[in-house]
């Protein structure tokens, strides 16, 4: 549903005034304006309209989620409700029609509101149902406007984001003649990765140089924008599963930057078979070995399992024992060896942070051979017939394509 108008439903807790507006009436010109309710350029207003629409749906019983505020749920003994709020933006799913029924006419006789019937287009996001029950995340219209702005959109389409083994360097003879155009183009891509995450080494590697964009880097970003050309209609695809395991996947390419020498660390987590949480993002600090940095990238991926675990049980969402793929042994033996020396100190915090929740049974990091690792293609640039494998492990796939070949499922046992 769409709220109406929604920032002018907002009660404002702050004292303010503001100049008479133009055509009213007043016998003194100099008086102004005491502001009872929000108005739209008020930076109070969107607070003001979100605290409005929270205690509407406090009264109506749901409780806000510790894990993410925007989301609220309300559970009875026959039915399960949630609601994620985006502004005026809000999707309402439940076990219940019935229940989304009501919800909707109590917002609509609060406030006045717009029902779009089921979700089909989300904040620039296509949702496009399967037959089996699934649904394709994509940004095909996105993709194309982007496109058509940058006149590649009868390009040559590229079969990967990046040339295999590329390093982007910061140094150039050439500074591009329009840096702000580069870095809009480049944050359209961010946006980009939200649906496609094969993408999202690629573009962390052009977000790098947004300060001083050389030809290169445009190079760069024009592969990236030729390749989205031919995968178009490409997007995330999400089924059903009955069994809701939590794995994780993690990967870090040491010393890979050739300006710092700081690693690369590219982690994806998986609930059931669906991809649900990715990064790929360049370390802050130097590491001193490659086990140092695959530590590193085991600390991230194990506080976003954390974070997924904690909404998960808010959502009243039993999952099993979260398990951790990672192709660095040095850092798998280290999750279980107390023994501390002058080779790990420097990163203890990382490693005691790990070790614990190995300790406390709240996780487990399992061995897995190099080739088998999905989370490399969030690291680095690799080959095309590489990255055409890991592109379907992270179900990414085509409008038409029903069912994924080769699915994380796969993967685990081959290397386990």
């Amino acid at each position: 549903v769409d709220i109406n108008s929604a920032f002018l439903h907002g009660n404002l807790q702050e004292t303010i005034y503001m100049t008479q507006p133009p055509g009213f009436v007043s016998f003194d010109k100099h008086k102004v304006c005491k502001l009872l309710k929000a108005l739209y350029g008020l930076k109070q207003a969107p607070r003001s309209w979100f605290h409005k629409l929270s205690m509407t749906l406090r009264s109506l019983g749901f409780n806000s989620a510790k894990s993410d505020t925007a989301l609220f749920m309300r559970f009875t003994p026959t039915s399960k409700t949630y609601v994620l709020v985006y502004v005026d933006d809000i999707i309402i799913t439940s076990s219940s029609s019935s229940e989304i029924i009501s919800l909707i006419a109590h917002l609509n006789n609060k406030f006045s509101l717009k029902d779009l019937g089921p979700l089909h287009y989300f904040l620039g996001i296509e949702v496009q149902h399967h037959s089996d029950g699934g649904i394709l995340l994509s940004q095909s219209k996105y993709i194309r406007d982007l496109l058509h702005k940058t006149n590649l959109l009868d390009s040559k389409p590229q079969p990967t984001p990046m040339v295999s083994g590329l390093k982007l360097t910061a140094d150039g003879s050439f500074s591009v003649q329009d840096p702000t155009h580069y870095r809009s183009i480049v944050g359209a891509l961010q946006y980009i990765t939200v649906t496609r995450p094969e993408i999202s080494f690629s573009v962390n590697k052009v977000c790098q140089f947004m300060h001083k964009p050389q030809e290169h880097h445009w190079r760069a970003v024009k592969r990236i924008l030729r390749y989205l050309q031919g995968s178009i209609t490409y997007g995330l695809h999400i089924k059903p599963s009955q069994q809701l395991h939590i794995m994780g996947f993690c990967d870090s390419d040491w010393g890979s930057d050739p300006d710092d020498r700081k690693s690369t660390t590219g982690y994806c987590v998986y609930l059931g078979p669906n991809l649900v949480s990715w990064s790929s993002k360049k370390q802050v600090v130097v590491s001193r070995s490659s086990t140092e940095a695959e530590y590193r990238g085991l600390a991230a991926v194990t506080a976003d399992i954390l974070w997924l675990q904690n909404l998960l049980k808010e959502l009243r969402v039993p999952v099993a024992l979260p398990r951790i793929y990672c192709d660095n042994l040095g850092a798998v033996h280290l999750t279980a060896n107390p023994v501390m020396h002058s080779r790990t100190k420097h990163f203890e915090l990382d490693l005691h942070f790990v070790r614990d929740k190995v300790l406390s049974r709240e996780l487990v990091v399992i061995h897995l051979p190099a080739e088998f690792q999905v989370a490399d293609i969030l690291t680095k640039a690799i080959s095309n017939p590489q990255f055409t494998t890991f592109r379907s492990k992270l179900k990414v796939s085509s409008a038409s394509t029903m069912s994924l070949k080769g699915g994380v499922k796969g993967i685990c046992q081959t290397g386990s």
